[in-house]
């Protein structure tokens, strides 16, 4: 059987030097997509709201896959992936979930409903209650098409009466936040606010520290959201040690997950930031054509050779923030697994009733 993916020496000198100690012996993923390219569309008119470089790493993520991946990745190491499907409309969503609820029920996994907010609270509810999910993934791309890509706001695409089925059942939303601004941003900080205040019993997951992938990017965010209690925030896709510690500095070790970002996150890339502005260095001719991507950028020789996953670069960008705030083993332990098994468990205890 073809290998998934490469794991060469520098990946496993990387992981044994670096990272095996480091990560506990249980991890839950709090943040994984699967899906089959078969629910791909033939085509579609709807606007590009997203960063399309992602794309290039994989056209789809079956639940083999990803096992497999963990086993390439982790090695001795047990991975609990909290499932959801593709966020692009260039997908069938329906199918989508239907995907991710049979891998769930077929392996005994936590999963999320991705929704839509043209959907009333009755489908809302209903969708998620049939599926067996814990809550719902939600995306700006899934905004009406008449929003501009810099006018949306969190509402738009979480709205209120969806809010309120899930404040009501006390069930999770995994949010990707919108905006150029990115978290410090005073309309996402003002409606994560106002989340926070009028919904406190949703389990509201802030994904990728909310964006904030450079120091450019946070602003006054952590002073404002260090008075929040509820919401928690998962370290998806970012790899920088700065955010990573004003984040533990703000709320604390008890709201920080663990999430991969699967399988955007099997790139071999190193992220910089310059003036603001991400780049993933990646080895030249490895995702093809990149010159038109400003978070892009080809390199060559011994800097390519040294590439290693992006899954790793963001484990050790925490370690190195973990480290520096003096986090504990425990501590380190409810970030990469407690913490999620603490939510998952409440929301199932709460279904079982």
């Amino acid at each position: 059987m073809k290998t998934l993916f490469e794991v060469k020496d520098v990946d496993q000198k990387f992981y044994e030097q670096k990272l095996r100690d480091f990560l506990p012996d249980k991890i839950i993923d709090i943040h994984t997509h699967v899906w089959l390219d078969s629910i791909r569309k033939p085509s579609s008119s709807v606007p590009v709201r997203a960063v399309t470089w992602p794309t290039l790493v994989a056209k789809d993520n079956s639940i083999e896959d990803l096992f497999e991946t963990y086993r390439l990745m982790f090695p001795g190491k047990e991975v609990t992936p909290l499932l959801f499907s593709q966020v692009s409309m260039d997908y069938d969503i329906a199918a989508g979930n239907e995907y991710v609820k049979s891998c769930a029920e077929r392996h005994r996994l936590p999963s999320l409903m991705v929704a839509r907010p043209q959907q009333s609270a009755a489908e809302f509810e209903e969708g998620i209650e049939r599926g067996g999910f814990l809550g719902c993934k939600v995306y700006l791309n899934f905004a009406d098409p008449y929003i501009p890509e810099k006018e949306i706001r969190i509402f738009d695409f979480l709205p209120h009466h969806q809010l309120e089925v899930l404040n009501r059942h006390g069930w999770m939303a995994m949010l990707h936040i919108p905006r150029d601004g990115r978290l410090k941003d005073p309309v996402n900080l003002a409606q994560m606010l106002e989340i926070e205040r009028n919904y406190p019993s949703i389990k509201l997951i802030i994904a990728h520290v909310g964006r904030a992938y450079c120091p450019e990017d946070v602003g006054d965010a952590f002073d404002i959201l260090a008075e929040t209690r509820n919401m928690v925030f998962d370290f998806s896709a970012n790899t920088n040690t700065e955010v990573f510690r004003q984040l533990i500095r703000a709320v604390g070790p008890k709201r920080i997950l663990f999430g991969s970002d699967f399988p955007i996150l099997r790139m071999r890339t190193r992220r910089i930031c310059e003036n603001g502005n991400y780049v993933n260095l990646v080895a030249k001719g490895m995702y093809g054509d990149v010159s038109g991507d400003s978070h892009m950028r080809e390199v060559e020789g011994a800097e390519a050779d040294s590439l290693t996953f992006f899954m790793y670069e963001e484990i050790e960008a925490f370690r190195a923030a973990a480290t520096a705030e003096g986090l504990s083993k425990s501590d380190i332990e409810n970030i990469f697994y407690g913490n999620a098994r603490s939510l998952i468990d409440s929301i199932e205890k709460e279904q079982r009733k």
